[in-house]
């Protein structure tokens, strides 16, 4: 696969000093060679693609309710993002975890959004932490230090109770924020908690790969747009849909074996060994925020997942890889169920109703 992306990579930087007026010529040349001495490499990464039985992971996963479990074992969530502008997508992701079945979810984002966010359900802990550049501007660069490490304290305090982090919806672009966010990312790297990334959090890391790179508890959920600015940094060359699951796995495994969650019509997973595919159920109404549901439901499946690996049983499977298997094909089983209820009405607030409701016909509570 290495050798592929470096090929295809040194065909891109050709492409982009070409003339316009034999561009096409070239890249019919280029698309020729690449079947030709790369045929055999893209027939292997498609060969070890396969539909993921969604339902049978989720099963597999999923806890039972046990009353001798204590507040907590069930999973502690916490979303990094909420900004002035941005309220509802880490409302969505939170809450999304709490539906799902996570004890507790909590969000930290900045003052202005807290109060907004706090109103939308008690059954979240929202922390006020996070600082945008318009409320420092007036303060020194010392200052400006000290308030980054005030934010990095108060979540530090919190970092070893969680299991999984949320990193991106909501959180905008402002660049104070990202800054302190990257620092609460290198935080998590050295507890070792696992984080999903979404949103501007993709935006974040798009910039600043090392942030994930080689780091196996990160998984990335871009979107179409998100993804091909992934693919552009990384790969240097353009989506490529013909050859998708190989480029996919190649992206995967050039920044160190993270796993990525390509959504679409089937989403695509891969952690640069193998490729997965979900495509059951789904919806055609396209309301935005259902990224966030995903997100949040990644979060819970990977930290239940995580859970399964002291059983001798367990599944071999990589725990990351079987989050978003689960938490993309409850989505797509959620989305279903309220599209036949609500048709073109159908929002994602409709859909996070349906959770619960999508998870118990699949695996019963009793």
């Amino acid at each position: 696969m290495l050798a592929k992306h470096s090929f295809i990579s040194g065909l891109g930087r050709l492409t982009s000093h070409s003339p316009s007026s034999s561009s096409s010529s070239v890249l019919r040349r280029q698309q020729f060679l690449v079947r030709t001495l790369c045929g055999s490499q893209i027939s292997r990464a498609m060969s070890s693609t396969s539909e993921a039985d969604a339902e049978s992971v989720l099963r597999t996963v999923t806890p039972s309710l046990d009353p001798k479990r204590h507040k907590g074992q069930a999973g502690k969530i916490a979303v990094i993002g909420g900004c002035r502008e941005y309220t509802g997508a880490p409302y969505f992701a939170a809450i999304s975890a709490l539906k799902i079945g996570a004890d507790l979810s909590h969000v930290f984002c900045t003052k202005d959004a807290a109060p907004v966010i706090k109103s939308y359900s008690p059954e979240l802990i929202v922390h006020p932490v996070l600082e945008e550049s318009y409320s420092i501007s007036q303060l020194s660069e010392e200052d400006q230090r000290k308030v980054q490490d005030k934010v990095l304290g108060e979540v530090d305090k919190w970092m070893e109770r969680f299991d999984c982090l949320v990193i991106g919806p909501g959180l905008g672009r402002d660049p104070f924020l990202l800054e302190c966010v990257s620092k609460v990312m290198i935080l998590a790297k050295k507890f070792n908690v696992p984080f999903v990334i979404d949103g501007d959090g993709l935006f974040l890391v798009t910039n600043s790969i090392d942030l994930v790179h080689s780091y196996p508890l990160a998984v990335l959920t871009p979107n179409v747009n998100e993804y091909k600015r992934l693919v552009q940094k990384v790969l240097n060359c353009e989506v490529d849909e013909q050859n998708a699951e190989a480029q996919l796995c190649s992206l995967a495994k050039q920044i160190g074996g993270v796993t990525i969650l390509r959504k679409g019509k089937s989403d695509l997973i891969s952690n640069g060994e193998t490729v997965k595919s979900v495509s059951i159920y789904g919806s055609p109404r396209r309301c935005g925020g259902q990224g966030d549901i995903l997100s949040g439901g990644v979060a819970v499946f990977l930290s239940w997942a995580h859970q399964l690996k002291s059983d001798p049983e367990s599944p071999s499977e990589n725990p990351a890889i079987l989050g978003c298997i689960a938490a993309s094909g409850l989505l797509r089983k959620a989305a279903s169920l309220a599209f036949t209820k609500h048709k073109r009405s159908t929002l994602t607030s409709d859909i996070i109703e349906c959770l619960g409701e999508s998870l118990e016909d699949i695996c019963p509570a009793s």
